[in-house]
Formats: structure tokens, C-alpha cells, sequence
């Protein structure tokens, strides 16, 4: 029998995580964080930094909320400074950005749509206007629209899908590059979907696909200058995209599906987008982790 809600049975090192979520829906993509039932868990109080990423500067695309504001947090106890990028949930960006100064570092709020190529170069010249260099670019921006049919997908779906979650990839590292250096890192979201599949989601899983490839690809071609370029492959993730693209009655099962029989949440990814960013991974460039719940994925 499927538990209801707000049933929170599952423990993990440091917190209990609800299994599953109230029926909610957004109207808006990619939605707002400060009003779902429950939260997302964006920080693991237990998690100590170490410096990892002691006087570095990172910019964090999609970083007000979700998986964007869990690594945030992570970057921030690790020493990084940041800027964040995102479209228009300000109160959710603003309280991301409190989170970050309470471990004592930066955050520079950068309010545009990704969407338009012009607007990376703005990101990139504000972020180094206020901390004079740039180390680490994450890409983490995206939306998603479910159709039960492709004849359903419509052309502006379509191309607002890949405009919002491949386009910035060549944009904002076109903009970035000329100021990374030997150990920088760039590491993009992926999907599970990717590998996977998914029957409602053709678009997304295929810009998620378009991601994979261009990880491997420009980790192929900027190896010799040092930098880095790795992705994660998140599974179910509690997040504002899913009350915002899926119906209220979908939520309610949200991430069952998984071995792990739960959604994950938040804060159980910024690990892996830490390791990737910081020196521990200084043999590893043109690859894909998967963080997904135990979902089996041919690489």
C-alpha cells in the first residue's frame, strides 16, 4: 500500500525525508519554492566544509531554489562566493541568498532570462565586476513541459524547451570562457531522463540528452586548457519544477518509482556537484553522475 501523505518514515544520516508529497500544482514554470507543502530540504545541517572551494567564484544558473539552491549552500560552506542567476522567483532568490551569507560568504543576485544570449554576457561582466574572476560555471537552469502525446508538443513548446535548457549551455560558456583558467570546472544538470527515457517528457529528456553530448564533447575539446567539464544526472527531485509542470493528482506519487521508493531531495546532490567542481575531481572530466535513487542507466 502506497503511504500518504505527510508520511515521513524514511531516515537518512541526517534528517527524515517525506516519501510522499499533498496533491499541488503551479501554474507557472519554473515555479516557486516558498509556497510547496513540504519544502524542499536544501541544506544537510550535518555537512561540515572543509575549503574545498576556499576562493573560488562560481556562477550558479537556476540557483534560487531546488537543486541550484542546495548546491549554493554546499558551495558556500566549501569557501566558494557566487553569483545566481534566475528568471523571476526574486523572494525565493533573496532568501537562497541569506542562506549563503549565514556560512559567511557572497551571493550576487542576477535577475534575467537566460533564454536571450545578450543577457550571459551581463551575467558573466557582473560577476566579475564584483569579485574580479570567475572559477566555476554551473548550468543548471530548465522547464519542462509533459504531453502525453509529441503530436501535442507544439512549436513554441518546443523551441522554449531547448531555448531554456541547452541554448544557455553555448551561451553563458561562450561568455565564461575567456575567463576560466587551468582548474575551472563547468559542470551542467542533466536528467535520469536522459538514459531513461521518459513517455511524458520527449522534449526535455532529448535537450537532456543534447546535454550529456555536450558535456563529453566540450570536455573533449578544452582538456588541453585545464578546465573541466562534468554533469549530474539527478533523478526525482523535489522541486519547484515538479509542482509546476505535473498535476496535482501526478505529485502525489512523486518518485515512487525509484528502487528507493522516494523522491529525493535537494540537499542529497550537492555532494556530487561539489566534487566536481573542487580539486577532488582532478581526474575526471567528460563525465555524467548519476544521483537518482538506485534507477539503472547505461553510460
Amino acid at each position: 500500500m502506497i503511504p500518504m501523505y505527510p508520511y515521513y518514515g524514511y531516515e537518512t544520516r541526517c534528517r527524515q525525508v517525506p516519501i510522499t508529497f499533498p496533491p499541488q500544482h503551479q501554474d507557472v514554470q519554473p515555479g516557486l519554492e516558498y509556497v510547496m507543502n513540504p519544502i524542499p530540504i536544501s541544506d544537510n545541517p550535518e555537512y561540515k566544509g572543509s575549503g574545498k572551494l576556499a576562493g573560488k567564484i562560481a556562477i550558479i544558473t537556476g540557483g534560487d531554489s531546488g537543486i541550484g539552491r542546495a548546491i549554493a549552500i554546499g558551495f558556500a560552506k566549501e569557501g566558494a562566493d557566487m553569483a545566481i542567476v534566475y528568471l523571476y522567483e526574486r523572494e525565493d532568490a533573496e532568501a537562497t541568498k541569506q542562506m549563503v551569507e549565514q556560512y559567511g560568504r557572497r551571493c550576487l543576485l542576477i535577475e534575467g532570462d537566460l533564454r536571450n544570449s545578450v543577457f550571459s554576457q551581463e551575467v558573466v561582466r557582473r560577476t566579475l565586476e564584483c569579485y574580479g574572476r570567475l572559477d566555476v560555471l554551473i548550468l543548471n537552469q530548465g522547464v519542462q513541459f509533459p504531453q502525453e502525446s509529441i503530436a501535442g508538443i507544439s512549436d513554441e513548446q518546443l523551441e522554449n524547451t531547448y531555448r531554456t535548457n541547452i541554448f544557455p549551455h553555448f551561451y553563458m560558456t561562450k561568455a565564461a570562457l575567456p575567463y576560466l583558467r587551468p582548474g575551472s570546472a563547468i559542470v551542467s544538470t542533466a536528467s535520469v531522463t536522459a538514459y531513461a527515457g521518459a513517455p511524458l517528457l520527449v522534449d526535455y529528456s532529448s535537450t537532456k540528452g543534447a546535454v550529456v553530448s555536450f558535456t563529453r564533447s566540450l570536455s573533449l575539446q578544452l582538456v588541453s586548457k585545464g578546465i573541466r567539464v562534468n554533469a549530474v544526472a539527478p533523478g526525482p527531485i523535489w522541486t519547484p519544477l515538479i509542482v509546476s509542470s505535473y498535476s496535482a493528482e501526478y505529485v502525489k506519487t512523486f518518485g515512487l518509482e525509484t528502487p528507493m521508493k522516494r523522491a529525493g531531495q535537494p540537499f542529497e546532490l550537492a555532494p556530487t556537484y561539489i566534487y566536481l567542481a573542487s580539486d577532488d575531481s582532478s581526474f575526471v572530466t567528460g563525465q555524467v553522475l548519476h544521483v537518482n535513487g538506485g534507477v539503472m542507466t547505461e553510460t
